[in-house]
């Protein structure tokens, strides 16, 4: 069974400069797409990507990045809807690319999606309120 999993990766300093994602690759048969990334060499390094691969290889390559020192988090932990500052202007709506707001017709609320957010911070920079954050 095949498995796809957005994930945030946080490389300690002295992690930076070894070839984790390429033993993903090599070792545990794992695809990947890189979203985001801000790696320098002596600093910690952060990586957005999309992981797939069989179920029991994707078990084996988060259980390696753990090990290795990596500390990994869900996609969707990162990005949050401000609910209280939100006026569902729809702004949101027209600018994401992968359709992770909707409006609701009955309510004509904005519905996020966090689990197709790709973290392109376009909506961040469209909310006249201010209400989308990124917590990375």
């Amino acid at each position: 069974m095949a498995v796809s999993r957005k994930l945030v990766l946080r490389f300690p300093d002295k992690l930076v400069d070894r070839p984790i994602v390429s033993r993903l690759v090599k070792d545990f048969d794992l695809d990947f797409n890189i979203l985001k990334a801000s790696v320098t060499p002596g600093e910690e390094g952060l990586l957005v990507m999309e992981l797939s691969g069989e179920q029991r290889n994707y078990k084996k390559g988060i259980k390696y990045l753990t090990d290795t020192g990596v500390q990994i988090q869900s996609l969707s932990q990162d990005v949050v809807r401000n609910e209280q500052r939100c006026t569902h202007c729809g702004a949101c709506i027209t600018i994401c690319p992968t359709g992770a707001f909707t409006l609701e017709p009955k309510t004509r609320k904005v519905l996020f999606d966090d689990t197709k957010c790709i973290v392109c911070e376009l909506c961040v920079k469209a909310c006249p309120p201010r209400a989308m954050d990124l917590h990375f």
